[in-house]
């Protein structure tokens, strides 16, 4: 019997109709500390409720959340237990490979496949698989989605076989859209029913850490990587450690002329400043209330780039408003209602109403246009200061003669991502711009190669219907595709002319894009200026076709009859982009677009024939091939021995080694690792795809590990110019004639696994940021690097490593790699807590080469008891795997 059944009460919706909710009004009674909760932590107080079974889920976890308080130390462990996981494809093939693997292994052992089945909905978005090879043309998006299906036949294959396998998978076909905004507008069904009437609401995990999108219409969710995932697909709750939650509280108003867009960049700015790594954020006060759903979105997709687990809003008018006008039905809208009306959770509050661990204020009023970069999202320029700031962060530069391309010309201005092209706001604005730019006589730079991919065609109809279309295109901003592209390395080449140029000459090209992400070497690997900015100002940079422009005083461009236009006579007025807004919300367009994913899924996808079966059999690809992860697999796990000993360097980084450093997802070259690999394969440089594409064969993929061309190994001599050497490579450390030579990165580590000695990896701070990369963990893995020691970890990245098995280590505080003064020629060995005591010392022991020790106390990051078992098993996924075939 449940022990809170008396908590389990009815409540009625607008139409009279009655459903039951585990009631967290009922439980206050019990504990009247609930009332103060944050609104998150209310929603993970119900998962925990509602699943309370004595077993996983206990009293003492219900007690536990049902008493959180805003300062306690943070020592234990929630069991979330989510409503759905949602993929995309770059995740979640390789997730589909390792559930396949897993058949696969079960099938050896004598057990029934079928053990391995995922128990909660899942969705996955064909959506980082489109590249902008094709542009500036009315036939851009039928030729870029032919190529589309060209290079990925043998993924979507692998894809069908899923669908037929699982009964629960199920899949959006490539050309919907973004999967964050088509989660947004399609797949969040706000509060899901069981048989017997029992509402609950709408949680996830998603493999991308843009899931946090989601956010913005008060759902619980959050990124994490598809080993993490996996698991909460076969009924491991997510655990996480209980977290702090940092009230954000908003006030006044957006002045004339600022965008969604720049609130999320002085939001981002603010809280990565602030350190709010792991937290929960949530968004309360009048100036939260104010601001519709798209742009609570638009903040809430960037959680990622401040760090937070989640940027929480919570249900209020303005959200059901959206469910109605994205076309949800009538009863779904007055369930979700009557569900968080029922439950205490209706509204923003205030600040003062709510415990919060801290709370941040800031002043919408004080927002100014701005953009990102050129290397973080963090990074905030006002739009004045960015000619000056690009003279800062690369000198002031000479005219290059007789080339193409200068310094701080834009190469790439794409209107792309999640983030922005959800929001009819910004992309209204962007539409009127074009209009008024054209009407002026003004054009786009002949060097920049222009973009538009739209997070869904509703973004398409709304602009088609309010005329603005026409006017993009005539600016060569025509719809290229429907998909994550620029900004997560899609963006395709720009000419070989250029290239060339900036090759010779060393010219900094600059990309502007209307994206979250613009680590180095991810957009283009030639462009080593990056800037994150609003759809409008997107713009407005291709037309000024530079970056040395500053568009605060000086033209845009040149007009009619030869007269300077400046950015104030073509930015639009926030009544012009408010008289439109009608045309983006429309609920039958929204019912009729989503309609299509099942029963017009599109020519290409429906010709994709897979085989069929429960268990995959496994073809000779270059794209998909069965992961090494359950080799030898045994249901009595062996031995684990934590501790390293006689251990090499295999790299030293400095701060912010984001997951692209280490497992890029764009292009790469026949004379690397992999490129070598796919060449030996019969493979072809034009059919290389992506990384991200081939993230479905291992081989590949520990080839491109720690591959990226801006990664900077510091243990390397630095080259002519002084200045570190870039690309994955290091220096080989065994005794030999070639000891001390450099090497690849790749080629290293398997001629140290093949001599029988362990590898570490030693890093900064922020180890780890950007998306969710599992292959960041599992090619550090297979490369048989054991430990990573770093000042700090982003969130997912650390989560990963332990799922892995690889252990991270943290550095205390003001301690590092540099104040050891190592230099890649030492041995290391680490030895850790036998039993894997969450979070407790381990000692770091460096010997160098002359037999002198030098020993340092470190942290094991290891925060949770099932982050320890997970360890004890090997990692996360064959511990899932013998808890589902236990007989």
């Amino acid at each position: 019997m449940h022990p809170y059944l008396k908590t389990l009460k009815p409540f009625s919706t607008a139409s009279g109709r009655t459903l039951k909710a585990w009631s967290l009004p009922a439980l206050a009674r019990r504990h009247p500390n609930i009332r103060r909760l944050p609104h998150a932590m209310r929603i993970v107080l119900e998962s925990v409720l509602r699943h309370c079974d004595g077993q996983r889920i206990t009293a003492a976890h219900v007690e536990q959340v049902a008493n959180w308080q805003a300062n306690a130390p943070r020592t234990e462990e929630i069991p979330f237990v989510v409503s759905r996981v949602v993929l995309q494809d770059f995740t979640g093939v390789p997730l589909l490979a390792d559930l396949a693997a897993m058949r696969s292994a079960a099938q050896r052992l004598g057990k029934a496949p079928r053990r391995i089945e995922p128990l909660v909905p899942v969705d996955l978005v064909v959506d980082h698989s489109v590249m902008i090879d094709h542009f500036a043309s009315k036939r851009a998006l039928d030729l870029n989605m032919k190529l589309e299906f060209q290079r990925n036949r043998e993924r979507y294959q692998f894809m069908k076989w899923g669908m037929q396998a699982f009964d629960t998978f199920k899949v959006v076909p490539p050309g919907f859209g973004i999967v964050h905004q088509v989660n947004l507008e399609y797949l969040a069904r706000g509060v899901h029913r069981t048989k017997d009437g029992v509402a609950y609401p709408d949680t996830l995990v998603g493999t991308d850490s843009h899931t946090t999108m989601i956010n913005g219409i008060g759902v619980v969710g959050w990124g994490v990587g598809g080993i993490e995932a996996e698991a909460a697909m076969l009924g491991q709750p997510v655990y996480f450690l209980t977290p702090d939650v940092v009230g954000f509280e908003l006030t006044g108003r957006l002045r004339e002329g600022v965008t969604a867009t720049d609130l999320v960049l002085t939001v981002t700015e603010i809280l990565r400043r602030e350190k709010v790594v792991g937290a929960f954020v949530e968004f309360c006060g009048e100036g939260t209330r104010s601001l519709a759903v798209p742009d609570r979105a638009t903040i809430a997709n960037m959680a990622p780039e401040y760090g937070a687990t989640m940027g929480f809003f919570p249900v209020d008018d303005k959200t059901v408003d959206y469910f109605r006008g994205t076309g949800r039905s009538t009863p779904e809208v007055e369930a979700f209602e009557a569900y968080f009306r029922a439950q205490g959770l209706f509204g923003v509050p205030d600040a003062a109403d709510v415990d919060y661990t801290r709370v941040i204020r800031l002043d919408l009023g004080s927002v100014a246009p701005s953009l990102a970069g050129p290397k973080r999202p963090q990074d905030r320029i006002e739009i004045g200061d960015v000619k000056s700031a690009f003279a800062t962060n690369f000198g002031e530069r000479a005219q290059v003669p007789a080339s193409p391309v200068q310094h701080g010309d834009v190469m790439i201005a794409a209107i792309t991502s999640c983030t922005n092209t959800s929001n009819p706001g910004v992309m209204l604005a962007a539409g009127l711009l074009a209009k008024k730019a054209v009407e002026a006589g003004l054009k786009v730079a002949p060097q920049v190669k222009t973009s538009l991919a739209p997070g869904s065609r509703i973004v398409t109809e709304y602009l088609q219907r309010s005329g603005l279309l026409p006017y993009l295109e005539k600016l060569g901003f025509n719809v290229a595709a429907y998909g994550c592209t620029t900004c997560i390395g899609n963006a395709g080449d720009i000419a070989p002319e250029y290239n060339a140029a900036i090759t010779a000459h060393d010219v900094v090209g600059a990309a502007v894009l209307s994206g979250n992400r613009n680590f180095e070497a991810r957009i283009h690997p030639n462009l080593r200026a990056n800037f994150l900015a609003s759809p409008p100002l997107v713009v407005a940079y291709a037309i000024a076709g530079r970056m040395t422009t500053d568009l605060m005083t000086e033209p845009v461009g040149t007009g009619k009859r030869g007269k300077p236009v400046y950015l104030g006579d073509i930015w639009p007025t926030s009544d012009e982009v408010h008289a439109l807004m009608k045309q983006a919300m429309d609920p039958k367009a929204f019912r009729s677009n989503y309609a299509r994913v099942a029963t017009e899924p599109g020519a290409l996808w429906q010709k994709i024939k897979g085989v069929t079966g429960e268990v995959y059999t496994w073809p000779d690809s270059t794209y998909i091939a069965e992961p090494p992860f359950f080799d030898g697999f045994a249901l009595t796990p062996p031995p684990v021995v934590p501790s390293v000993h006689g251990a090499r360097i295999m790299a030293l980084f400095g701060d912010s080694i984001t997951t692209d450093h280490i497992s890029p997802a764009g292009s790469f070259k026949s004379a690397t690792p992999a490129g070598q690999y796919l060449v030996s394969r019969g493979v072809q440089p034009p059919d290389f795809n992506s990384y991200g594409a081939r993230r479905g064969n291992h081989d590949v993929m520990m080839r491109g590990t720690f591959a990226n061309v801006r990664v900077k190994n510091l243990m390397l001599p630095p080259g002519p110019d002084g200045q570190p050497v870039e690309g994955g490579f290091t220096r080989w450390m065994l005794d030999g004639p070639d000891q001390g030579s450099t090497t690849t990165i790749f080629d290293a580590a398997m001629r140290y696994q093949a001599a029988g000695v362990p590898t570490v990896v030693f890093a900064g701070e922020e180890y780890g940021t950007g998306s969710s990369r599992d292959w960041a963990a599992k090619g550090t893995m297979l490369l048989g690097i054991k430990a990573v020691v770093a000042r700090s970890f982003e969130r997912i990245h650390r989560s990963n490593l332990v799922g892995m098995g690889v252990l991270p280590l943290q550095f205390k505080a003001g301690d590092s790699w540099q104040a050891l003064g190592l230099t890649g020629e030492e041995t290391i060995a680490i030895l850790v807590d036998p039993a894997l005591t969450p979070q407790s010392d381990a000692t770091l022991v460096v010997t160098t080469a002359d037999g002198s020790r030098r020993e340092r106390t470190v942290t094991l990051r290891v925060d949770t008891p099932v982050e320890a078992d997970y360890l004890r098993h090997g990692g996360i996924l064959p511990f899932v795997l013998r808890q589902l075939l236990a007989d």
